[in-house]
């Protein structure tokens, strides 16, 4: 791999993906038209830059981690194609250049948010939660939640309570999403002596646990059309998605096959992806034609 490659790596490139594309959902849904050009592209790029920065922290507090575990044992620091000052001075540039892209062309708000957000998921949760519980990812879910949050930030320079609504749902969406592939790979977990939930409670435990969450998230998913932040198309599309995944959560109660858990994180995946692509499609037919212009 090259050395870009490398780098690109600790960024995590998928979940910040999924991360930035929340946070623009946010920036498009604070206003009732589209939105500016500028806060929409500096306070995605900051977006971006802080979450790979938070990304490259979590490759270096878990290297020790990572190195035991199949799934991440082929990371930049477990394979020695980086060592450990390479990645903190990545991480650090990283988090400076975001802190400054949000300052001098977003607003101080979205500056500061955003910078909670990567101590909380980078130092908090990974640092700390992760090893000291098993609801880790539930308490520290809070950091991951934020996405949405600041991208209305960075249009709005608040802290609405629709923009809370879309945290909500991704802090009820995070632990079915995780603990779905904690259960596939809950002997690594067992192995690097880190407390996921089914090493410490069980697999069976965590299928409840999962089935649980995913009922409340189907019920916190209807809030945006309850409130009339959302219309009817958004119903539709939150009422079908949230009843395939509480299928899925149902099933894995008795799964086929071991793969199953895999596929119910697969499918919370999609189901984030369109339960906010939804949102913005409602958000748009909601609108006047001249405000679209």
């Amino acid at each position: 791999m090259s050395a870009f490659g490398r780098y690109f790596e600790l960024t995590k490139p998928r979940v910040v993906a999924l991360i930035v594309f929340t946070a623009i959902i946010g920036m498009f849904l604070a206003v009732p038209a589209m939105p500016p050009w500028k806060p929409v592209l500096f306070g995605s790029l900051g977006i971006w830059l802080a979450a790979s920065s938070a990304a490259a922290i979590n490759h270096l507090l878990d290297q020790r981690i990572d190195a035991l575990m199949a799934r991440t044992a082929h990371r930049p620091l477990p394979t020695g194609g980086l060592n450990s000052r390479q990645v903190l001075l990545f991480a650090v540039v990283l988090g400076v250049l975001s802190m400054a892209v949000l300052v001098w062309q977003v607003n101080v708000l979205t500056a500061v948010l955003t910078f909670a957000s990567l101590i909380g998921y980078a130092i908090v949760y990974t640092g700390f939660l992760k090893r000291a519980t098993p609801q880790n990812i539930v308490i520290g879910g809070a950091a991951g939640a934020a996405p949405p949050v600041l991208g209305w930030a960075a249009i709005s320079n608040t802290v609405d309570p629709h923009a809370l609504l879309l945290f909500l749902i991704i802090f009820v969406w995070t632990p079915p999403h995780f603990w779905a592939l904690a259960i596939f790979r809950r002997d690594d977990y067992a192995k690097a002596l880190i407390p996921m939930l089914p090493v410490i409670y069980g697999v069976t435990y965590t299928r409840w646990q999962i089935l649980y969450y995913t009922i409340l998230l189907l019920l916190v998913s209807l809030l945006p059309w309850i409130t009339g932040m959302s219309g009817l198309f958004y119903l539709g599309g939150a009422a079908i998605l949230g009843g395939v995944f509480l299928y899925y959560a149902v099933r894995l109660l008795n799964p086929p096959d071991e793969l199953f858990a895999m596929e119910v994180f697969k499918y919370s995946i999609w189901y984030l992806m369109a339960l906010f692509a939804f949102l913005l499609i409602d958000h748009w037919l909601l609108l006047p034609t001249s405000l679209l212009s």
